[in-house]
């Protein structure tokens, strides 16, 4: 892995809590993440029940659930952590409202179009790449995981996508958090573990979407799988239920998680739930 690069924010953050944090969930791939004084939203889709996204070649899809806040809502952003560039993950709500100079972080074929569009911050990961944001006395290191979002020659038609894993010390690491991104299992993921052991929480994307019938991020089976490979000391499924291209929604991750024993390890939320966290001072 080479070294980090890094990036500093302007904003104070003298005093910041370890000790706890929280995740909100606005809807499809979209979060809120706080810990360690940090503000970090995820994926940002803001479209309304009603709207169509594109999903490239012609294809498009239907939003069928509200998010639970709009755009405006939001409060100041340190950073964006974006999975990859398609529509209900980045969509025209976002590219028209969030601020310019928001730093965004995201996978070349991203950046690369956010730039022209006007994003004057953007950071770039290729996979294993890392990024070291400070803000004040808080550091959080964002490495790029593996993603593939389809099988053999259609995973070259879709946008290019990463997961990310995101490290927060001071200086040690207290939490260490894994963003699926949309991709399907394959063999590169279980280099995860081995580079990043102790896993705390893990947001799967999940949903079993099917572009021309073939499936294109994880089903209920698939969720069940990585979050073996990964081993997170919880899961949280996300991107379940909001476009009509999904076909596995979260009764049945619910099902193959009772199935596999690991009703223990999965916190389920639904759009406008928050998931307030502790973190002990030093991890096991």
């Amino acid at each position: 892995m080479e070294a980090p690069r890094a990036l500093t924010l302007p904003r104070r953050n003298e005093d910041p809590d370890f000790g706890s944090g929280s995740i909100f969930f606005i809807g499809n791939a979209t979060v809120l993440i706080r810990y360690a004084g940090f503000t970090i939203l995820t994926d940002p889709n803001f479209l309304h029940a009603g709207d169509h996204v594109h999903l490239g070649y012609g294809l498009t899809s239907r939003r069928t659930i509200d998010p639970a806040v709009e755009i405006e809502d939001l409060p100041p952003l340190d950073f964006v952590l974006l999975s990859h560039l398609h529509g209900d993950h980045f969509d025209r709500v976002a590219e028209q409202k969030l601020n310019k100079a928001t730093p965004i972080v995201s996978t070349p074929h991203a950046t690369r179009y956010l730039g022209k569009v006007g994003f004057s911050r953007t950071h770039t990961l290729k996979t294993w790449e890392a990024l070291d944001v400070r803000k004040g006395e808080a550091k959080v290191r964002l490495t790029a995981m593996p993603g593939t979002h389809g099988p053999g020659p259609l995973g070259a038609l879709l946008p290019p996508v990463m997961g990310t894993m995101l490290e927060f010390d001071d200086p040690e690491i207290r939490l260490r958090m894994y963003i699926s991104g949309d991709t399907l299992i394959h063999e590169h993921l279980r280099e995860i573990p081995r580079r990043f052991p102790d896993v705390d929480l893990a947001l799967l994307h999940l949903g079993g979407t099917r572009v021309l019938g073939i499936m294109v991020t994880m089903d209920a089976e698939q969720g069940v799988e990585v979050m073996r490979i990964v081993d997170p000391s919880t899961a949280i499924p996300i991107h379940y239920n909001d476009y009509e291209v999904f076909t596995s929604p979260l009764e049945d991750f619910k099902r193959a998680v009772s199935a596999a024993g690991l009703q223990d390890r999965v916190h389920y939320m639904g759009h406008g739930d928050t998931y307030e966290f502790e973190v002990p001072f030093a991890r096991g």
